[in-house]
C-alpha cells in the first residue's frame, strides 16, 4: 500500500496550522425542539454545553411521557475517527432518534470536539462535561433542564459509544469515579466497535489491511492526528492493555455490553480488551458476529437492528 494515500481516502487535507479541510459535507437533519409535533414519536433539542469550547449536545426523549415516567439515560458518543462526522449528520440524528424511541429512553448524544485542532484527551473532557450537567440538572429544581429533571431517572445512566465513540465512552467511565458523580449512577456502558490501537499488528490487522473502509494507513494517520503531540500507539489513550493503572481502574466498571464484527480489522483488540474486563472481574456481555466490517450499521439497517436489540436487552 506504499502509494494508498490516507487522506485522499478520507477526503480531507491537513493545513500547515495543523486543522484539517474536510471535503465531505454530510446532510445534517435540526432538532424538533419542545413542541408537541404531529407523527413525531420522539422529541429532540439542543443545549450549550460549553460555549467557549463550542461544544454541545442534542438530546431526545419519547414524545408522549407519562408525568410519572423516569427513563434511563443514555449519553452517546458517535462515531467519526476523532476527525469528523456530528451529532447533527442526519446519519447520526436518525439514529439517535431511534434509540430514544425503541429504548425509551432519555439520550443525551456529546457533540465533542474533533482532532487535529483539539487533540486528546480533549474528547474525555468534554464526555465529562457533559456528565457534570446531567448531575446538575436533579440538584436545581428552579433552572434544571425539565427533561433530565421531571424523566430522567438519574440512576439508569448508561454512557454508549460506536468506534471512536466507545473508546471515549471507556475513558469517562474510568474518570467517573474522581468527579464524584452522585447521585448520577452509571448502570452500564455500551461500546460498539470499540477504536483501539497499538503500535505492534494484530492478526486481524494484517488480515484486513487493505480493508475497504477502515485500512491500516487510515487507522495510523488518525491516530496521528488524535493522540497528543508525540505520542505514539501505545499510549495508554489508544492501547489501554499496555496500561498497568488503567486495567486496574477497569475494575470498577461494572456492567459491560462489548458489540463488534469478525471482518472488523480491529476484532483482534477489541476481544483482547473483553478479556482484559473479564479478567478485571467486569461482568461483561460480548456480541461478536462472525459476518460485518468496522462501520457496518451504518450501510446495513439489519445489523442495526441487531445492535439496537442488544440495547435494549442491556438497558
Amino acid at each position: 500500500m506504499s502509494k494508498f494515500d490516507p487522506y485522499e481516502h478520507l477526503n480531507v487535507s491537513l493545513n500547515r496550522d495543523g486543522s484539517l479541510t474536510r471535503y465531505i459535507k454530510l446532510p445534517t437533519s435540526t432538532a424538533t425542539g419542545d413542541a408537541q409535533i404531529a407523527g413525531h414519536a420522539v422529541l429532540s433539542k439542543d443545549v450549550t454545553l460549553d460555549p467557549d469550547r463550542k461544544t454541545w449536545m442534542r438530546i431526545y426523549r419519547p414524545a408522549k411521557l407519562s408525568s410519572s415516567a423516569r427513563l434511563p439515560i443514555i449519553i452517546y458518543f458517535h462515531p467519526g475517527s476523532w476527525i469528523m462526522m456530528s451529532v447533527a449528520d442526519t446519519i447520526i440524528h436518525e439514529k439517535t432518534n431511534r434509540l430514544a424511541a425503541e429504548v425509551s429512553s432519555i439520550v443525551v448524544a456529546v457533540e465533542f470536539r474533533l482532532a487535529p485542532e483539539h487533540r486528546l484527551p480533549a474528547q474525555y473532557e468534554d464526555a465529562m462535561d457533559a456528565l457534570h450537567w446531567i448531575k446538575n440538572q436533579s440538584s436545581d429544581r428552579a433552572r434544571g433542564d425539565p427533561w433530565i429533571r421531571d424523566y430522567g431517572d438519574l440512576t439508569r445512566c448508561y454512557l454508549y459509544g460506536v468506534s471512536c465513540g466507545a473508546n471515549i465512552a471507556f475513558n469517562a467511565a474510568l474518570r467517573l469515579p474522581d468527579m464524584r458523580p452522585q447521585p448520577l449512577k452509571i448502570a452500564g456502558i455500551i461500546l460498539s466497535q470499540p477504536f483501539f490501537g497499538g503500535k505492534k499488528r494484530t492478526e486481524s490487522e494484517l488480515k484486513h489491511a487493505t480493508d475497504e473502509y477502515f485500512p491500516l494507513p487510515v487507522q495510523d494517520l488518525v491516530w496521528e492526528l488524535a493522540l497528543p503531540v508525540g505520542a505514539d500507539r501505545d499510549h495508554r489513550f489508544c492501547n489501554p492493555l499496555r496500561d498497568e493503572a488503567m486495567k486496574k481502574k477497569a475494575r470498577n466498571l461494572g456492567r459491560c455490553l462489548v458489540i463488534g464484527f469478525g471482518g472488523d480489522p480491529l476484532l483482534d483488540r477489541q476481544q483482547e480488551f473483553v478479556h482484559m474486563l473479564v479478567d478485571q472481574g467486569v461482568r461483561v456481555d460480548a456480541r461478536f458476529d462472525d459476518i460485518g466490517f468496522h462501520g457496518i450499521d451504518l450501510i446495513d439497517n439489519r445489523r442495526a437492528t441487531a445492535i439496537l436489540n442488544f440495547i435494549k436487552e442491556f438497558v
